[in-house]
């Protein structure tokens, strides 16, 4: 079975900068894809930025590119979610995502992956 679990969230002044690690300690699969989304109080998840394994190539929404950077570290099973210029807008619970093959996606209101964390609390203020 998929475990994943969040880290490294916490309250952050605007500016600074946060690193999100998000541990699989369960199946792994060698073509993947990881995801970061959000959701703020209130508002639909989002997708944040996405990592496809075979091609480690990356994805980003508009409003985190230039600050953000999805990284994996497959040997720890590892995803990092390195997030710098920090703003209030940011602030939201932070969930890490796996699929099989395609990458998690949001489509209307909700946001599709194999498997989810539980979460790690963001906070800019």
């Amino acid at each position: 079975d998929v475990q994943l679990v969040e880290s490294g969230g916490d309250s952050v002044q605007p500016g600074g900068s946060l690193t999100l690690s998000c541990v699989n300690s369960g199946d792994t699969f060698p073509s993947h894809c990881m995801g970061w989304f959000r959701q703020a109080p209130g508002k639909e998840r989002e997708k944040v930025a996405t990592f496809y394994t075979l091609v480690r190539g990356a994805n980003y929404a508009d409003s985190v590119k230039g600050r953000f950077t999805i990284s994996q570290d497959s040997a720890k099973n590892t995803l990092f979610l390195q997030m710098d210029s920090l703003k209030p807008e940011d602030t939201a619970m932070y969930y890490c995502a796996i699929n099989r093959e395609s990458c998690p996606y949001c489509s209307g209101r909700s946001c599709y992956a194999h498997h989810w964390g539980q979460g790690t609390q963001v906070t800019v203020s």
